[in-house]
């Protein structure tokens, strides 16, 4: 498969150098004469009829690469044996397309240098059509240029250079590489010679598989004499000629993997022996010095080892693992770009989902802004309905405020009743006292009786009228309270400020009834201290009588006037007069 790629990369110059106007097609005379010229080159029978046959159905004119490569194929490429000389079939397609194709102005090197070149060019270019190198193959082969040159690399040089082919194509083709090594861009200070002699090492080492070179003495089978010849060393023989210009073949040592090659020690006035032992022959050897014997030595054991490995030479498995790296390289490259791709696509995706939802955020921020107008009307309209509400319960609130206020004023007015009764309470115990004084001075007052009696009666009617409204006004307060209560329980919730106000003037109306009641009472013990003091008066004396408040029950009519004893008093009056009846009668039964 590799030497089918390597003859398709040279057709491919020639079929291209024939299709002068770049139509991708050539006329099928011109094909006739390349196939018949692949098929003697390369020593294949040639079939001048099988072309017509094979184009029979297709009259329409010239014939495109992709429609030649089934013919090249069956008719030649899958018979062709590794029995022709590569070189010849590459100066032949070499012939085809460089004289169209190379423009020999300023170049330092001869036609046969550039066509070398162009067969490195062919060996290092990539397996895609059309043909280019690559930047890696082009620093490898001046790299191996300049190392036969016996220059140095100068990696800045090729740095500056690879950045100018980087802003053009990153590659070139065979006609550009030729142009490069033939104007000596990387070969400044080295004469012609010094450059085609380098061009010829890397082409003996890259086409002609020649791994080493040079002269050595052999010793003959037959004659047993030693004799200068031009050894070459390649992967799977060592090859011997008369001289360096390779005119005169001598013979061939075949290797493979059974061979094996020593050192062997000084003799015969010879030096630096080697001995390669073969499976048929045996063959002595003497180097120049130590060092070339070595090297040698340890090529020929490095093309034994790839031959028992089945590995193909060292250049061409250095290429085929830079091959396979780039290939890997460009998969990752593409995979990269595959992944970017798709991270493209997932960020494009994203940005339209960013997108979409940023238009939904603006529409969602719309609807907000929306319901946020709303809200706030109806917050509006409801602090309105509020305003109006608080404004109502304001109005209610002094409303109930001016009617506590009034019932407050009521009630103050309660208690100044209240304060003036004492203030009559009072002045009736100073009454009381007053009395008391009046039965210390008895005499004065049985001679005031008549006028004291007066007064009693003008008293005992001003103490009922005042008890009369006493009663009236305490009727009239149980009516109040019971009003504010019903008045409590309907606005019981509005007014609960109220209710602590009026439950503190209960509280103070409540006090003042207990102080009432202990007015009340002390006006009890007041009357009942006085009545005591009357029953003592009535039974000593029986004519004075203490202004008091009548009874409640049913009047009784006196020489005195209405009311003016009660029930037990008139008992014991009546019972004081039958004694003092009975105490006379007694007297005059006596004598």
């Amino acid at each position: 498969m590799a030497l089918r790629d390597e003859l398709l990369k040279a057709i491919w110059h020639a079929f291209t150098a024939l299709d002068v106007d770049k139509s991708g097609k050539v006329s099928k005379s011109q094909l006739k004469v390349l196939s018949h010229n692949l098929c003697t080159v390369m020593k294949i029978p040639h079939d001048p009829v099988a072309l017509e046959e094979h184009f029979k159905d297709d009259d329409e004119g010239p014939v495109s690469n992709q429609g030649y490569m089934p013919y090249l194929n069956t008719f030649i490429l899958d018979k062709v044996q590794d029995n022709f000389d590569r070189v010849d079939f590459n100066r032949m397609c070499w012939t085809l397309c460089a004289r169209k194709n190379l423009n020999r102005n300023h170049l330092l090197i001869t036609d046969d240098d550039a066509f070398k070149i162009w067969c490195i060019f062919n060996f290092l270019s990539e397996d895609r059509y059309p043909l280019i190198m690559v930047a890696e193959e082009i620093e490898y082969l001046l790299r191996k240029l300049t190392e036969a040159m016996g220059g140095s690399w100068i990696e800045e040089k090729f740095e500056d250079y690879k950045l100018q082919l980087s802003r053009r194509q990153h590659c070139l083709n065979a006609w550009e590489m030729i142009e490069l090594v033939g104007m000596g861009h990387f070969s400044k200070g080295m004469d012609r010679q010094t450059l085609s002699m380098g061009i010829n090492e890397v082409f003996q080492e890259l086409i002609l598989d020649v791994l080493k070179q040079g002269y050595m003495l052999k010793k003959g089978h037959k004659r047993k004499n030693w004799t200068e010849r031009w050894f070459l060393l390649r992967p799977n023989s060592i090859s011997y000629y008369v001289s360096e210009d390779l005119t005169e073949k001598k013979g061939d040592i075949m290797l493979d993997g059974n061979c094996c090659v020593e050192s062997l020690p000084d003799k015969e006035g010879k030096k630096c022996l080697l001995y390669i032992k073969c499976s048929e022959k045996s063959f002595e050897i003497s180097a120049s010095d130590k060092k070339k014997k070595q090297e040698w030595i340890q090529g020929i054991q490095t093309c034994v080892l790839l031959l028992k490995l089945g590995r193909p030479a060292p250049h061409r498995e250095a290429r085929q693992k830079r091959r396979e790296l780039r290939q890997k390289q460009q998969a990752e490259h593409e995979e990269l770009e595959q992944r970017m791709r798709e991270l493209q696509v997932a960020n494009e995706n994203k940005q339209r989902e960013l997108e979409s939802m940023r238009k939904k955020l603006e529409e969602a921020e719309a609807d907000a802004v929306e319901e946020e107008r709303r809200r706030l009307e109806t917050q509006n309209e409801l602090e309105g309905r509020y305003r109006v509400d608080l404004e109502k319960e304001k109005m209610v609130r002094q409303q109930m405020e001016e009617q506590v206020a009034q019932k407050s004023t009521e009630l103050e007015q309660y208690l100044q009743r209240v304060h003036e009764l004492e203030d009559m309470y009072q002045r009736l115990q100073e009454a009381l006292d007053d009395e008391r004084q009046a039965r210390q001075d008895e005499e004065t007052v049985r001679k005031l009786q008549s006028r004291l009696l007066e007064e009693e009666v003008t008293k005992r009617a001003e103490l009922e009228e005042f008890h009369l409204t006493q009663q009236r006004a305490i009727s009239q307060t149980e009516a109040e309270k019971q009003e504010l209560e019903r008045e409590r329980l309907a606005k019981e919730s509005a007014l609960e400020d109220a209710m602590q106000q009026l439950q503190l003037l209960q509280n103070e109306r409540h006090e003042a009834l207990q102080q009432y009641q202990e007015v009340m009472k002390k006006l009890e013990d007041a009357a009942n201290n006085t009545k005591s003091w009357k029953d003592k008066v009535a039974h000593h004396e029986g004519l004075i009588r203490i202004i008091q408040p009548g009874s409640k029950g049913p009047q009784k009519i006196t020489n005195w006037g209405p009311a003016a004893f009660t029930e037990i008093e008139l008992s014991l009056r009546q019972k004081e007069w039958q004694d003092k009846k009975g105490k006379p009668a007694q007297t005059e039964q006596d004598p």
